[in-house]
């Protein structure tokens, strides 16, 4: 579809990340990893574990797809390694991630996860804006007492719950014939107009273990420097 599909989203720039590794540059080492996980990834295999969250990660018999997954392949081809996936969800996945059976957990997880406590985030790579749209035409100001479709499962429907609106959980919004909460830059897609009511801003990270601080460099610099393809990814999978 023709516009544009990404509106509302904005690039983080990980400043700090930048700075830590331009510190480690000026030092001429990088931070260590304990347990030698970059090492030991790099012209080797990556365990990375996914739970289902669309557009960032779907889960299906061909394998795992989505926003996430593409940015993960990328990053292994860089490091010239193999990537094994390891399906679960997310509280699956965060004690996999705290005991090292895992390198790297992508689940569509926002700054604010709880698995926090198990694993080492990422500074967020991108920021998307959950918003309510609406067909043409269809005046709205506020979603108090609204009836308001959302996808189940959704990060939207979690965050549409805190709201004082009526949610209305189905398999596809573009299905339902009324304002709906969604990622802003699925609008176009969905031939929705923006109603200009934000719900949530959600920073988007990916976990790693506790400590491997050179592998946790590495990625972050691979988001960073990579930030072109990251958006171009976004953009192929609008509407996915």
């Amino acid at each position: 579809m023709e516009g544009h599909p990404v509106a509302g989203r904005t690039r983080t720039v990980a400043a700090a990340c930048a700075a830590v590794v331009a510190t480690a540059s000026v030092a001429c080492s990088l931070p260590r990893d304990p347990e030698g996980t970059l090492e030991r990834v790099t012209d080797g295999t990556i365990r990375v574990g996914v739970s289902a969250s669309d557009p960032w990660v779907v889960l299906g018999s061909g394998g795992p797809g989505g926003i996430e997954v593409e940015l993960v392949e990328r990053f292994a081809t860089d490091l010239g390694a193999e990537v094994e996936w390891v399906e679960g969800s997310v509280d699956e996945l965060a004690a996999a991630l705290h005991v090292r059976e895992l390198d790297l957990v992508v689940a569509g997880l926002a700054s604010t996860s709880p698995i926090s406590s198990e694993a080492a985030l990422t500074h967020p790579y991108v920021t998307t804006q959950v918003v309510v749209a609406a067909p043409p035409g269809v005046a709205l100001d506020d979603v108090a007492g609204v009836e308001v479709g959302v996808e189940d499962g959704s990060e939207a429907a979690g965050i549409l719950a805190k709201t004082d609106a009526v949610p209305v959980r189905v398999d596809d919004v573009a299905t339902f014939d009324g304002p709906v909460a969604v990622d802003s830059y699925l609008v176009d897609d969905l031939r929705l107009r923006d109603t200009g009511l934000r719900l949530a801003e959600v920073d988007h990270v990916m976990a790693v273990p506790h400590g491997e601080n050179a592998w946790l460099v590495r990625l972050e610099r691979f988001l960073l420097d990579d930030a072109g393809f990251v958006d171009r990814v976004i953009e192929d999978n609008d509407g996915g």
